[in-house]
């Protein structure tokens, strides 16, 4: 039936594709949720005390949150 109609064999191509990219993009939110999580952490424990210790003593500095910049935050374009 899906060679009948060609259409139907593109649109079901295309709602997988759909779901794929939605699917990469709830893994990369939870990548850098997990790592700004893990920033933090790492941050708190050079800040406090015994932690703040250790940190001076090794040079250790605290890092960066990850944030998308405005041409990251843009809607892909998926061409075909």
């Amino acid at each position: 039936m899906a060679e009948s109609y060609p259409d139907l064999k593109s649109n079901q191509n295309f709602l997988d594709l759909q779901k794929e990219l939605s699917g990469i993009e709830s893994e990369i939110q939870n990548s850098r949720r997990y790592y700004n999580a893990t920033v933090r952490e790492y941050n708190t424990l050079c800040e406090t005390f015994p932690g703040n210790q250790i940190a001076a003593q090794f040079k250790f500095q605290k890092k960066e949150f990850f944030e998308a910049n405005a041409h990251e935050k843009e809607d892909l374009k998926v061409k075909m």
